[in-house]
């Protein structure tokens, strides 16, 4: 059996189920009459974590080591993170607005990393002695993790931007009835029309209030690790930091989102400058995850671009 196409149908598989999930989620929260549905997008999501399971359990079985050692094999447990997620957090919050922002993202990962990238970058390489280590699956399977979660929660504040610079809008009964379970101060309206007219404060304070949770989840996991990191860059290499440029776009992810929960505890900044800070946060993740690494320099670079 050729493990390599069947790697290939299931990334195509994903890509296609990802594309259907985001006209189901984003139906469910702008038309009334696809409430059917409701539960359709979560089985698909479902459907699709475990092709990417599967993908991932092939590649680690074929090649003898958890596969992160690559560009292809992160992006791919990129994605995996963010629908496992996903699922997490809609099970606790019974919303939809969690896979109506994480689809999307999850869809343009795969359509990256089956459309954009080179065959070559694709393949897995024998590891270089420094990656022959159980630190390998702990240190870059946790921060990637933690990447998923703090994207999840940054674009969460980067909707309450959206919604917070709109001065007037309307959601219809089906959005409305995702935010209920999690805060239920919503305005009494007449039974004949379709739509429902929320409070403006109030969906601020539901979006903004998600938004925290999850990067307060986020965070100790990017904690945990930069801190596993280093105790293997000191077994590697002798040192637990050598300003790499990746050890430091870390350290600014960290600093950001730590500003961030600090600004929030002590309810220094309120509504949206901790949001837009969160949104800094998020590109600041993207750089760290990815514009680094393109960068081909520092101790990071192997593996990822020849």
């Amino acid at each position: 059996m050729n493990w390599s196409t069947v790697q290939n149908n299931l990334i195509n598989i994903s890509f296609a189920f990802l594309l259907i999930t985001l006209l189901i989620y984003w139906s469910n929260i702008t038309f009334t009459n696809f409430q059917a549905f409701s539960q359709l997008g979560t089985i698909f999501t479902v459907f699709i974590n475990l092709c990417l399971s599967i993908t991932l359990l092939i590649r680690w079985v074929h090649n003898g080591y958890f596969p992160l050692s690559n560009l292809y094999e992160s992006l791919v447990f990129l994605t995996w993170s963010l629908t496992f997620v996903h699922l997490i957090l809609e099970k606790q919050n019974n919303s939809k607005l969690i896979g109506a922002i994480n689809i999307p993202i999850s869809l343009f990962i795969i359509a990256f990393t089956s459309f954009a990238l080179p065959v070559e970058m694709k393949e897995a390489s024998p590891l270089v002695p420094a990656l022959r280590s159980n630190w390998l699956m702990m240190h870059v399977s946790i921060m990637i993790l933690s990447y998923a979660i703090l994207i999840l929660g940054s674009l969460l504040s980067i909707l309450f931007l959206i919604i917070h610079k709109t001065n007037a809008y309307q959601i219809n009964n089906n959005l409305a009835n995702r935010f209920t379970n999690y805060d239920n101060k919503i305005n009494s309206v007449s039974k004949h029309h379709s739509y429902l007219l929320f409070n403006r404060l109030d969906i601020l304070e539901s979006i903004d209030n998600l938004s925290y949770r999850i990067i307060g989840l986020g965070f100790p996991l990017l904690t945990i690790g930069i801190i596993a990191g280093a105790v293997w860059a000191n077994e590697a290499w002798g040192s637990y930091w050598s300003w790499d440029p990746k050890e430091t776009w870390a350290l600014i992810t960290w600093l950001i989102f730590a500003a961030y929960l600090h600004s929030r505890l002590s309810q220094s900044w309120k509504g949206e400058k901790p949001a837009i800070l969160a949104s800094i946060g998020f590109v600041v993740v993207w750089i760290c995850y990815l514009g680094v690494n393109f960068l081909g320099k520092g101790l990071h670079s192997y593996g990822w671009i020849s």
